[in-house]
């Protein structure tokens, strides 16, 4: 007797002990879910089951696939609180916004009413929170911390300090030969670069400055180290704010939902969801970008894809623009969007185990190219909700949260805006991964340039925030894809689907590692 007719049998006589009759084809249908799973582990799930078909109060005692299906979908939830989920789509106008409250230390929710049309002060004030939150985690690194005095003597390790000055401080003296200053990197006078804090600005001398790894854009937040003189700062390095594991972040935060969604609590702390992490060995999460459906061959790739992983269907599958070469044509999109659905025909398990998520681009209709950006109207996705009823359409950016793990998602062709607006290029071009990397984990921000390079809407910027650091970053860029991993937080980009022959992205939540794949090309069947 194999594994499967066994589990079917042990199903039977649980069902009949809980005063339920199971068909066959319902009990193959429930030993298909329950296989993957250990001996213990099926146990406790039949028993959650039988209890839930309980709490529904069926009609008979022939339990129906449809009412069979309902425990099963809430199976995830069981144990879980109110508000909890193991995966959920989380739009970037309704990620709630902290302020830091130097008095007590900590970041406080901020429950203000916010509008796309802010008031002329919140232009000022996003960059100031930005600031805070940066400046809060410098002063506490090991090279701006004071020291600790036992017994009368700094030990050696704790020596070399350094004392971070604000504008006003170097504004009131004549010259210092050592200081360090944060503030934002800008261009008040053409061809002259300032540093800017909220007490003024300071002249910078770059002519001999040493660059550390990044992209030195202006409109990011950069540390500058040097000696001042009559007014100016002679830059001898620029490097950015330390960056800070999450673990020590989130401390600064308390137990309150500083990601978004549902719950009151961060579901980084649920036990529940952390056992769900452990038994999902098998869930994936796919992405691709730059998913052109106005080609006839990236919608035969997806076909492929589709039908691919029908026989295991991952958690989601993330689709970013752009999806069409017109910018105005609406009707043509929606067509698109149409067919789209009609590609998943056939695939009835991938539709109902699968999030299809849509994530627009710049390029892509109906919304402008300001951040965060909304997501493609329902009216034009009418077709495709109904084809495949899961499909979800999100802002850009998005947050996506996995059981206790956190991933942002973005489409931006944000390297080549680094690459034009950055003050000095990395000399080492063969790790330019790394150099991108960094540049998002130190600002703490998906977009650290200029508001000209890429607009934001200033009452929603802490949707970009990075701050604590997600677990995932998946940013949906056309250049070379990659992926780096800085301070627990993996930087990875998809690449192009279109220009890197139909490859894409798959993140396995349970090793936390990325696999690169790629629908192959057409074989010759002669």
């Amino acid at each position: 007797m194999d594994e499967l007719t066994q589990l079917r049998k042990r199903i039977t006589n649980s069902f009949k002990l809980s005063g339920f009759l199971i068909r066959s084809e319902n009990s193959i249908y429930l030993a298909e879910q329950l296989l993957p799973f250990e001996p213990a582990e099926r146990e406790k799930w039949m028993t959650v089951i039988t209890e839930n078909l309980q709490g529904q109060k069926l009609a008979t005692p022939h339990v129906e696939r449809e009412a069979l299906e309902k425990a099963i979908n809430e199976l995830n939830r069981v144990g879980l609180d109110e508000g909890e989920t193991v995966f959920a789509l989380i739009d970037a106008f309704t990620v709630p916004r902290f302020r830091y409250n130097s008095r007590i230390k900590k970041f406080e929710r901020d429950g203000q009413p916010r509008s796309l049309l802010s008031e002329p002060r919140m232009k000022a004030d996003y960059l100031q929170q930005r600031y805070a939150m940066l400046l809060q985690k410098t002063l506490r690194h090991d090279l701006f911390a004071p020291a600790v005095i036992q017994d009368g003597v700094a030990s050696e390790a704790q020596t070399k300090k350094f004392k971070l000055q604000f504008a006003e401080n170097l504004l009131a003296t004549s010259n210092l030969k050592e200081a360090v200053i944060l503030g934002l990197l800008t261009q008040l006078k053409e061809g002259k670069f300032y540093v800017e804090d909220p007490t003024g600005c300071v002249q910078l001398d770059l002519s001999g400055a040493r660059y550390h790894a990044g992209f030195f854009c202006e409109g990011c937040f950069v540390l500058a180290e040097g000696s001042y003189a009559n007014g100016i700062l002679k830059v001898d390095g620029l490097g950015f704010p330390p960056a800070e594991p999450a673990s020590s972040s989130r401390a600064f935060f308390g137990t309150g939902n500083t990601w978004g969604g549902e719950s009151a609590k961060l579901l980084k702390y649920s036990p529940r969801l952390q056992e769900l992490e452990r038994s999902n060995t098998e869930t994936t999460l796919v992405f691709l970008s730059d998913v052109r459906l106005d080609l006839p061959v990236v919608m035969e790739k997806l076909r492929q894809l589709f039908v691919g992983y029908d026989s295991c269907p991952p958690q989601a599958i993330v689709l970013m623009g752009a999806f069409t070469a017109s910018t105005r044509n609406h009707h043509e999109l929606r067509q698109h969007l149409d067919a789209l659905g009609a590609l998943a025909a056939g695939c009835d398990q991938l539709k109902k185990q699968t999030d299809l998520i849509l994530v627009p681009s710049a390029e892509d209709p109906t919304a402008p190219n300001i951040f965060p950006r909304a997501p493609l109207p329902e009216c034009l996705a009418a077709g495709l909700l109904k084809a495949w009823p899961r499909t979800q359409l999100a802002t850009n950016p998005c947050r996506l949260q996995y059981c206790t793990q956190q991933i942002v998602v973005c489409r931006l062709d944000l390297m080549a805006k680094f690459c034009r607006n950055t003050l000095h290029f990395p000399p080492d071009t063969t790790h330019i991964e790394q150099h991108f990397a960094r540049t998002l984990v130190c600002q703490g921000h998906l977009v650290p340039i200029h508001p000209i390079a890429m607009p934001v809407h200033w009452d929603y910027d802490p949707a970009l925030w990075l701050y604590p650091l997600p677990d995932l970053v998946v940013m949906g860029d056309s250049c070379q894809s990659f992926a780096s991993t800085q301070h627990g937080c993996t930087v990875l980009n998809t690449g192009s689907f279109v220009k890197s022959k139909f490859a894409f992205k798959v993140y396995i939540p349970d090793t936390r590692t990325v696999e690169d794949s790629e629908i192959p090309g057409d074989t010759d069947m002669s």
